[in-house]
């Protein structure tokens, strides 16, 4: 699996993303989406995977101004996807500006954060992320909580981070 989940305290690793924007596509490097602000993390196994499109996500998009007004600078969904998919699961789930759809599109980022995961078998997405939310201060690690199992939604959610916000 890789190297072992990063804990508070310590820094992201500094990878290429991708993100479709406005402009069209984009690279951008975790270092600068991070820097010198707070952001609320949301990393999900897959785009339009049961568990993300039905609660994570959308639970994330209902109370994202609330998460702002704890002292939020921005919120970033991040998946092991190719960034036009994530643009269409965004507009999918009217996500707008409320979220930035990020493609760890080589599985950089999940894999030095120490969420990597194999989902091969049984449902064919091979390497992919598990769920988890996280809050960034200056690209380091406040709070980090990651789901035991794929199927698990108890702490990656946008309520639970209200909690601890």
């Amino acid at each position: 699996m890789g190297k072992t989940t990063l804990n508070v305290g310590d820094k992201i690793p500094d990878v290429i993303l991708k993100f479709m924007g406005p402009e069209g596509l984009s690279n951008i490097r975790s270092r600068d989406l991070f820097q010198d602000k707070r952001i609320a993390v949301f990393g999900v196994i897959a785009a339009f995977g049961p568990v993300c499109s039905t609660v994570q996500l959308p639970g994330v998009v209902a109370i994202a101004d609330q998460l702002l007004e704890k002292g939020i600078d921005g919120i970033v969904c991040i998946a092991v996807n190719d960034p036009f998919v994530m643009k269409a699961w965004g507009y999918h789930l009217g996500v707008g500006d409320k979220v930035a759809m990020i493609s760890d599109y080589e599985g950089g980022f999940t894999e030095g954060i120490g969420v990597s995961i194999d989902l091969s078998e049984p449902f064919g997405l091979g390497q992919r992320s598990k769920r988890y939310s996280m809050v960034l201060r200056d690209g380091v690690v406040e709070k980090l909580d990651v789901e035991k199992g794929v199927l698990e939604f108890e702490v990656s959610g946008a309520e639970t981070m209200m909690q601890w916000l």
